[in-house]
């Protein structure tokens, strides 16, 4: 990346800069609490995590709808944990969950201080596979919001990372091109992968020290990235 002058810096935003794990514990701790209180909520988070994952690579390649997934990753929650849930009770969870989850907004340790930084250099953007309306909120939210200046969802574009047509979508709406561009993300798949298999440079955002391959660029914390930027 030294050998580039790079001028773009694309965002992931959630398991990125947006603390998601956090944020979505704390607020099932909220719905658990006021409407099923014998749910204890760190053994659901224990079930739900992996479920939310498989769910969303599922509507990452469009093999389920929006609604199958809020729905899905619940029920499926619920039945590892022996839970009698009816459908209603799971659907108004599933609305309570995306209206009350841009209240909580934690970032990533070194968020703030690593756009201030960036900000001064680059223009700063943000592509995310999130639905619009919650991934705007978490922003606004947050106060980040002015540090950049596009954001792609999926929805504007009508394709999720990793489709190329998303990330040529957010590069023609930054108006960037994308030798100089790079993308930062916690996924090696549709970030990093998607990201070089468009024709940009990709950072991978390593929060659990996976093993990857060496030749992929990597940072453990955000402030790291000035190695790099």
């Amino acid at each position: 990346m030294k050998h580039t002058i790079i001028k773009d810096v694309f965002f992931d935003l959630d398991h990125t800069l947006w603390d998601f794990d956090k944020n979505s514990e704390l607020t099932f701790e909220t719905i658990f609490n006021r409407s099923h209180p014998t749910i204890e909520t760190a053994a659901f988070i224990e079930k739900y995590v992996p479920i939310n994952q498989a769910c969303w690579k599922l509507y990452q390649y469009d093999k389920i709808t929006h609604a199958e997934l809020r729905y899905n990753r619940l029920k499926h929650s619920f039945d590892e944990l022996n839970y009698t849930i009816s459908d209603e009770q799971i659907e108004d969870i599933a609305q309570e969950y995306i209206q009350r989850l841009p209240e909580n907004n934690h970032l990533f340790d070194g968020t703030l201080e690593v756009l201030e930084y960036l900000n001064q250099k680059y223009k700063l953007h943000i592509i995310t596979n999130g639905f619009a309306e919650v991934q705007f909120k978490k922003i606004r939210n947050s106060n980040i919001g002015s540090y950049f200046q596009t954001i792609t969802n999926s929805e504007m574009a009508g394709v999720k990372k990793p489709n190329p047509i998303i990330f040529e979508y957010a590069l023609d709406l930054a108006k960037a091109k994308k030798e100089s561009s790079v993308m930062i993300g916690d996924c090696i798949e549709a970030d990093v992968q998607g990201a070089l298999n468009a024709g940009l440079d990709a950072i991978f955002f390593n929060v659990s020290s996976l093993k990857v391959e060496q030749n992929i660029k990597q940072v453990n914390y955000l402030l790291e990235l000035k190695k790099y930027l």
